[in-house]
């Protein structure tokens, strides 16, 4: 769990927990919004994917963008 506090953040750190998820041999990423990606080869490959992810969000627009 992340306890740390980002820049801009007033106030105790909110809970904050890992994206990223291994289910037998195989790795997974979650979303804020509870969509789990995967299954990925390693830990490595989930996040590229992860990133991926986020790359076609932001390039989706506003009012489709996931929150």
């Amino acid at each position: 769990m992340d306890t740390q506090r980002r820049t801009g953040e007033n106030g105790p750190a909110p809970f904050r927990s890992s994206r990223f998820f291994c289910v037998g041999s195989k790795w997974y990423f979650t979303t804020r919004e509870g969509f789990d990606s995967g299954p990925f080869a390693s830990r490595q490959r989930a996040e590229t994917g992860l990133r991926r992810f986020l790359h076609v969000v932001r390039l989706l627009p506003e009012e489709q963008q996931i929150h």
